[in-house]
């Protein structure tokens, strides 16, 4: 009995920030599955699969190895007039990651938990956002949006 518990006990956990990096590197496939940012253009684009729910890539930026996007629905939030759900995203295609800024007009980080959080604070804040837009990712492929059904928009990009 004791060698099955040392040997259980050898097992190296995952930590938080680990679990982290997993989800930028989960969201990274994810996101270059649906939409391949990194070979579009810097501007506005749009997914519709004819269910009411479109939804918008604004590609921000691009860097060589950094591309920055902001991703929401094709409508605004009836008391704020902005965009809600958005999320601003980065992605790194040298590290073959995507982290979450922020998913709020006008409200990073600092507006949500603080100006000097405890890092735990903050770890557990980017793990909710970047859990959230693994979700969000997973709901628009599932529903058919992707490469296939974006096309550029006339509008500028945020």
């Amino acid at each position: 009995m004791s060698q099955v518990l040392t040997r259980f006990a050898r097992v190296p956990s995952l930590s938080r920030f680990g679990w982290l990096m997993g989800l930028y590197a989960e969201n990274y496939t994810r996101l270059t599955r649906l939409f391949e940012p990194a070979d579009l253009g810097q501007g506005s684009y749009l997914s519709s699969v004819d269910d009411g729910l479109d939804v918008r890539v604004d590609v921000i930026v691009q860097h060589p190895y950094t591309t920055e996007l902001r991703m929401t629905y094709a409508f605004a939030d009836p008391q704020t007039g902005e965009p809600d759900p958005s999320a601003f995203l980065r992605l790194y295609s040298d590290a073959r990651q995507v982290e979450a800024t922020h998913c709020y007009v006008g409200r990073r980080w600092q507006d949500v938990i603080g100006m000097y959080p405890p890092p735990a604070a903050v770890l557990d804040h980017r793990m909710r956002m970047n859990t959230f837009l693994g979700k969000w990712l997973q709901y628009l492929a599932e529903r058919g949006h992707g490469v296939a059904t974006l096309h550029e928009t006339s509008d500028v990009a945020a």
